[in-house]
């Protein structure tokens, strides 16, 4: 089974959203199925290596997309939100992370079994 989750919150937001959405990637992937990550709106921070936890927070989100893209998670971001939105807006997404277009979305929205948004 294919599993597309679409990110939408910034990652540090006051909320455990993207770290849930992770946490679930991750577990989806040690149940066997095939799991897909695109990044949008303010979400797109999550792939620069600018974005770091705030103080206090207990979870290095970035790392934790990291691990799941080190695991063969294909993982799109917005190239136009990339401008856009976020905190960091231009800076460069890291290694594994594509900038990708509104077409590739609609074409894994298309091809997959499932798809969940957070």
């Amino acid at each position: 089974m294919t599993i597309l989750i679409v990110l939408n919150h910034h990652p540090y937001d006051s909320t455990d959203v993207t770290w849930n959405a992770l946490r679930l990637a991750g577990t989806l992937l040690d149940q066997g199925q095939q799991v897909r990550l695109f990044l949008m709106n303010d979400a797109v921070d999550l792939a620069r290596d600018a974005c770091r936890p705030p103080e206090g927070y207990d979870q290095d989100l970035g790392a934790m997309l990291k691990a799941l893209i080190a695991r063969e998670v294909p993982v799109q971001v917005c190239g136009s939100c990339m401008a856009r939105c976020g905190l960091y807006r231009n800076q460069p997404y890291f290694a594994g992370a594509e900038s990708s277009t509104m077409a590739v979305l609609a074409g894994w929205v298309a091809s997959s079994d499932k798809v969940l948004t957070f």
